[in-house]
């Protein structure tokens, strides 16, 4: 989808309710493997991968770089601006977990997939065509409906737009 696009709906979740969600999606992984490494999609992956690797103890982060969203709410081509590190690559996927905030509509997870086939790919949320693209999430949100994070609201949970956009 290209150009820009008015959700219907909008939903901000606060820092409370973000750091209890990655507490959660901890407690998920927990059970689903016995991850050493973790793969921090970026940028919306950084926040939540390091809650997660404080809980399950990882402390072997990397982090890869994926751009889809190129305004607030403009979703543009696909694109690897930092690939994994040569050492990385080399780890058995099934000891990485692969770390977003959220899965739209489940390019970025399929991109990632592509890159880490066997890893464990984890979103805090998703909405319904970004569902079946991940293996582990903690909440669902309509497709129309656009996902603030804390990062992107003052302290009335208003938006604020970032000092230099990308």
């Amino acid at each position: 989808m290209n150009g820009v696009h008015t959700p219907s709906t909008s939903v901000a979740v606060s820092w409370t309710r973000f750091h209890r969600d990655a507490r959660l999606l901890a407690a998920q992984l927990s059970l689903a493997g016995d991850f050493s490494a973790i793969v921090a999609v970026t940028r919306g992956g950084l926040a939540p991968a390091a809650i997660i690797a404080r809980e399950l103890g990882v402390r072997v982060i990397e982090t890869l770089g994926v751009s889809s969203y190129t305004n607030e709410n403009r979703q543009g081509g696909l694109a690897v601006i930092k690939p994994l590190s040569e050492s990385f690559r080399l780890r058995p996927s099934s000891e990485i977990v692969a770390i977003d905030d959220l899965a739209d509509t489940g390019a970025t997870a399929r991109a990632v997939r592509e890159l880490l086939p066997g890893a464990h790919l984890a979103t805090l949320y998703v909405k319904p065509r970004g569902r079946a693209t991940v293996d582990s999430f903690v909440a669902e949100f309509p497709q129309d409906c656009w996902v603030y994070f804390p990062w992107d609201l003052d302290a009335d949970s208003g938006y604020q737009p970032p000092m230099r956009p990308a």
